[in-house]
């Protein structure tokens, strides 16, 4: 076995669901949990706290740790990110529809912020934590009703403030205020909200933006005083270091800025990491944001339509209605390619988190839906099945190849429309200053947009 094969083995024995490490633990196999004697800041006494290395499905590697203090009782828990921080900045937003949407769980990092806004309450970063819709909603109501007692007598105002607050929270767990919606942020990438088959995209919604350079600051990230570097020349090749985000081993990301004829300025990147054989490659259009958005619409009726060229910009939405299939802007970042390679990526991205690790916490139901989704993914793929691709873009920068040009393709439509004031502010158009920014002695800084609505990953 070589080192490298070896490395491997040993994080996925580290790493293990939740399920597989509670089988282990009664084979009497190696013990999972690991307990330290760490010291209590409540009675200065020495506790225990305890460590478990875990795989949350869909997500990723984290600790789950738990402090008791035998003396005082005091007691915690909270969970951290077993990985890097992420290169971009996320944010989930669900709406809760029903009292299964309550159940689903919630991992926030020590740099999330959760916001309900129906209650107009905004939580701000805290220690880690593995929870659920409901549980997150019940110890906020928890920790508000701390002192009632006392501010009822002196206070009496604030108490019935605090009251009717607490009560409107309690009809929101108790199903009686649906529906709702809750918002989780976080500047390190590293948070997260379950997503469910079936969701659309105003039910679920996922969305990754650049940090400002105040929040990489925050996450010890990069000097915010250094200076621009110059831009990247066309034709010019740039190679930078990074991090292999299969092995986080080192390894070189190439970037080079392309001009398509009859389209515009693309920058391609590709990352190939020689230790473990990962690669990877991703477009993103460059040059002016044209004035409207763009939707193309394509009927694909013949298996000669899978090896179109389509370039899916990382502003854009994809849409599949025959096969359910929603990827909202920022999923799978900017992919030129074939319809069919495109289809083929959807269906590797979600199969491997779908069935990674143990599934024995979803329900059979569950399972069966996700297998329905997956067959007919793979048959539209096959070309055996029909269907509609809908690409919705609205700062215009995605591409889908016409092979009757300079003549109509029959079966394929080309819209522009006036972009919402919502997507404007969603992508940072109306802050942009694009006039008079010369005669400003200080140069303007755009700072990370804030969105609220986004885009979930495949």
């Amino acid at each position: 076995m070589t080192e490298q094969q070896q490395e491997e083995t040993t994080a996925d024995q580290l790493f293990a669901t939740i399920g597989e490490q509670a089988d282990n633990e009664s084979y009497d196999e190696n013990k999972v949990v690991n307990e330290i004697e760490s010291l209590c800041m409540n009675c200065e006494e020495n506790g225990t706290t305890k460590l478990l290395l875990t795989v949350i499905p869909f997500f990723k590697e984290v600790i789950l740790m738990s402090f008791e203090c035998p003396h005082c009782g005091l007691k915690n828990s909270e969970i951290q990110s077993a990985g890097q921080i992420q290169e971009k900045a996320c944010r989930y937003k669900l709406r809760v529809n029903s009292k299964t949407d309550m159940d689903r769980q919630i991992v926030k990092s020590e740099y999330c912020v959760s916001k309900f806004p129906e209650l107009d309450l905004e939580i701000p970063a805290q220690r880690g934590q593995l929870t659920t819709v409901e549980g997150l909603l019940g110890n906020v109501l928890e920790d508000i009703a701390i002192g009632q007692d006392v501010r009822q007598t002196e206070q009496p105002e604030a108490y019935q403030r605090i009251q009717d607050f607490i009560e409107k929270g309690k009809k929101m767990i108790e199903g009686d205020a649906f529906p709702f919606t809750i918002i989780v942020d976080d500047i390190s990438g590293n948070s997260w909200i379950e997503p469910k088959p079936a969701d659309a995209q105003n039910v679920w919604s996922r969305v990754e933006y650049l940090r400002s350079p105040a929040q990489n600051a925050r996450l010890n990230l990069g000097n915010p005083e250094a200076p621009n570097v110059d831009d990247i020349q066309p034709d010019e090749v740039h190679t930078f270091p990074a991090s292999c985000p299969s092995c986080a081993r080192p390894c070189d990301t190439h970037m080079k800025l392309v001009d398509i004829p009859h389209f515009k300025e693309v920058i391609i990147m590709s990352t190939a990491c020689d230790d473990c054989g990962y690669k990877s490659n991703e477009v993103k259009t460059g040059g002016q944001i044209p004035p409207k958005g763009r939707k193309i619409t394509l009927k694909v009726d013949d298996a000669d339509d899978l090896a179109l060229d389509i370039l899916k910009s990382e502003s854009c939405a994809l849409t599949v209605p025959e096969l359910a299939l929603d990827l909202h802007p920022g999923t799978l970042g900017g992919r030129f390619t074939t319809i069919e390679g495109l289809l083929a990526q959807v269906y590797d991205e979600l199969y491997g988190r779908v069935y990674s690790g143990n599934n024995d916490s979803r329900e059979p139901e569950e399972n069966k839906k996700w297998e329905t989704f997956l067959g007919n993914l793979t048959l539209a793929r096959e070309g055996k099945k029909d269907f509609t691709l809908i690409l919705d873009d609205p700062l215009a920068g995605s591409y889908l190849q016409n092979p009757y040009a300079p003549d109509d393709n029959p079966n394929m439509t080309s819209e522009e429309y006036e972009r919402t004031e919502e997507q404007n502010e969603d992508w940072g158009l109306n802050d942009m200053v694009t006039s008079g920014y010369e005669e400003d002695e200080t140069p303007a800084v755009i700072e990370a947009p804030d969105f609220p609505a986004g885009a979930p990953a495949a």
